[in-house]
């Protein structure tokens, strides 16, 4: 297996491309890869940037990805300007099959049916890669935004492809201000669309999650109203209340999304001790514009699920994601593995910028994957989607690394 990676960060969107593509085929010494991932930033011209990397790779080849805010590699971790990344994976052992269904802002779970239904004829999946637009409706200057529901999505898949596979997913997302992003469909540019490599053969996936938000005061409320991803009242009460109270003013009503302040669900024991391995957090992205209820990152919460109030730790954040990704390469290297390439999929709130952290806990996992002299491409995400606790979920403010090994 051989993995090239290629790094642009220029205004030229055509140019970019061409370039990202030249140095992931030089890096990778190779000719023709297997597997094609690309991303690149909002500012860059998607169609430009997607033909010059077909100029250079072929237009037989099928890439894969899309928008992203940010692009990491072992040398390099930008969210400004035009930065754009390409991975290269060349291997005369994968199998792979690719799918593209469309209509994704009609009913997601009809999408996802359609998706593990192309997939579910070809040969058993050791990894399903998961791409997806999350922005069903940008945001405006009054309202929040209107987010996919990676649930419905991602049981849709499973419903029809009859299989545990694990999935790992990108909800594609463009920028900070939740404008639309693009996709890269295989062989086209495109909108509301999901995309999924499903892979097998000679190597072995590995994966883990990083969080880095704690409970506020381990007390659980109950959801008493909630409408799609409008959350409006807890315990019977006005939520928008209960978080100025939290704030001790309404200056967070301003933030898309609230900086300090998630949903957390537990899905491990109630009372036990604290596991950030079996929490699900749902970011709030904004307070709708009468003030008289919050949108959720996600529409997948009901009337009556228990939820607690999460802060989000910087520290913790940072460490977390050191901690889980020098023990994923370990735990690789320890089977009798090597590990070949990393995919850090990582929620854009996650960034310095937006966590008010004096250093990029993506750095962390450079230093990590550099010790190993691992090629890495990360992505700034919307949503993140993983297994956990053996379920394949959609997660936010989460880092999920995905480290293929072989033996």
């Amino acid at each position: 297996m051989k993995v090239g990676l290629g790094y642009c960060n220029e205004k030229n969107s055509l140019a970019s491309g061409k370039k990202a593509a030249r140095l992931a085929l030089e890096n990778g010494d190779m000719v023709s890869p297997d597997i094609v991932l690309s991303f690149c930033s909002s500012q860059t011209n998607p169609d430009e940037f997607f033909r010059g990397l077909q100029s250079v790779l072929g237009e037989d080849i099928p890439i894969v990805g899309g928008s992203a805010i940010g692009i990491i590699t072992n040398d390099d971790l930008s969210y400004e300007g035009y930065p754009c990344g390409v991975a290269l994976i060349q291997s005369n052992e994968i199998q792979k099959t690719l799918a593209v269904v469309s209509g994704l802002d009609k009913d997601e779970k009809s999408a996802g049916r359609k998706l593990g239904k192309e997939l579910s004829n070809t040969h058993e999946g050791k990894i399903l890669l998961l791409f997806y637009d999350s922005i069903k409706s940008p945001s405006t200057n009054t309202s929040p935004p209107i987010m996919n529901a990676s649930r419905p999505l991602v049981e849709g898949i499973q419903e029809t492809l009859k299989s545990n596979v694990p999935i790992i997913g990108i909800g594609v997302l463009g920028d900070f201000d939740f404008g639309p992003p693009n996709q890269f469909c295989g062989s086209h540019v495109d909108t509301q669309s999901a995309v999924g490599i499903l892979a097998s053969g000679g190597f072995e996936p590995y994966f883990r999650i990083a969080h880095g938000c704690t409970p506020k005061d381990g007390i659980y409320h109950t959801i008493t109203r909630i409408e799609g991803s409008n959350l409006y009242e807890v315990d019977g009460k006005p939520i928008v209340e209960m978080i100025d109270a939290m704030y001790g003013n309404e200056e967070w009503r301003k933030q898309k999304p609230v900086s300090r302040l998630t949903i957390g669900i537990n899905h491990g024991e109630k009372y036990g001790a604290f596991e950030e391995s079996c929490y699900v957090n749902r970011l709030i992205a904004g307070a709708l514009p009468n003030g008289e209820g919050v949108v959720l990152f996600e529409p997948d919460l009901e009337e009556g699920t228990e939820i607690l109030f999460m802060l989000r730790d910087g520290r913790q954040m940072i460490e977390s994601a050191r901690r889980n990704s020098a023990e994923l390469l370990e735990q690789v290297i320890a089977d009798g593995r090597q590990p070949v390439f990393g995919l850090y999929i990582d929620c854009a709130g996650r960034t310095a910028r937006i966590s008010h952290t004096i250093t990029e806990e993506a750095s962390e996992v450079q230093k990590v994957f550099n010790q190993y002299d691992t090629p890495l491409l990360g992505v700034y995400s919307g949503v993140e989607v993983s297994p956990l606790l053996g379920k394949s979920r959609g997660l936010d403010w989460t880092g999920v690394l995905l480290v293929l090994a072989k033996d």
